[in-house]
């Protein structure tokens, strides 16, 4: 049989000190994604974007990629955030889907075959963490920031935090990310005409390494971003050709069906 050389999905995984977890989120993602039908006639890839750790993650990483063939690693000099990370291996993947993940393990990797069904219809599908396993601070921090974003921006999403997420690879190009920017991705997906969804998802404790967010860079930096995504909003191009009627995809509606 012959393979596709372009790869049908690209997995992003942000990586900052997650040394303990590493070899058991690739393990369980070249698991789950090796099992996929549609990886019998195309590849897929694994992006790991080291966030500038210094916890021996990155000797890590390099092990991995030297072990797996589906596994590309990019060192960032320092730290630079997660939109920094999340747009850089943006620009890396060439698949034709794009998939999102925590490098912590509070996400299931087999909760990807969840979510896949739902691409056929929506632009994003995004995962909603209903059932949270966070600290009562988190908890609190998280539905305070969520509640606001989703009133002030419309995307009517319950749980923009999860990272788990999978993008048609039409929407990760057209989104121009600026710090703070991942956790508006639903709302940044529909300014430009694109249809979103989210699908309950598993969450798990953290069992190894420690939370890079508080209360401080979670809730307020969040609160303080949604001013410049509420200017990009109305700012926003919005133009058609006469006769053209469907969304940068090909859907129809920029709806969001909860």
């Amino acid at each position: 049989m012959t393979v596709a050389t372009r790869p049908w999905a690209s997995v992003v995984i942000p990586i900052k000190d997650e040394r303990d977890n590493l070899v058991p989120l690739t393990e369980q993602l070249v698991k789950v994604l090796d099992g996929r039908e549609e990886s019998r006639s195309a590849p897929f890839e694994l992006i790991f974007i080291d966030d500038g750790s210094s916890d021996g993650s990155s000797d890590v990483l390099d092990s991995l990629a030297a072990r797996y063939q589906t596994v590309k690693v990019f060192h960032f000099d320092r730290n630079y955030g997660q939109s920094a990370a999340f747009d850089a291996g943006f620009k890396r993947s060439t698949g034709e889907l794009v998939m999102t993940i925590d490098g912590d393990l509070q996400n299931d990797p087999a909760d990807i075959a969840t979510l896949l069904p739902h691409i056929n219809t929506f632009d994003l599908v995004c995962g909603w963490r209903k059932d949270r396993h966070d600290n009562l601070t988190r908890k609190i921090s998280s539905r305070i920031a969520n509640s606001v974003r989703s009133a002030v921006t419309g995307d009517r999403v319950h749980d923009t935090g999860c990272s788990l997420k999978l993008f048609r690879r039409a929407v990760v190009e057209k989104m121009q990310l600026f710090e703070g920017m991942h956790r508006f991705f639903p709302a940044l997906a529909l300014m430009h005409g694109f249809t979103v969804t989210e699908v309950p998802v598993r969450h798990y404790p953290r069992t190894r390494g420690t939370s890079k967010y508080g209360v401080g860079n979670r809730l307020f930096k969040g609160l303080y971003d949604l001013v410049a995504v509420r200017w990009m909003q109305h700012r926003c191009l919005r133009y058609h050709y006469r006769g053209a009627t469907t969304s940068p995809s090909g859907s129809t509606s920029a709806s969001v069906p909860l």
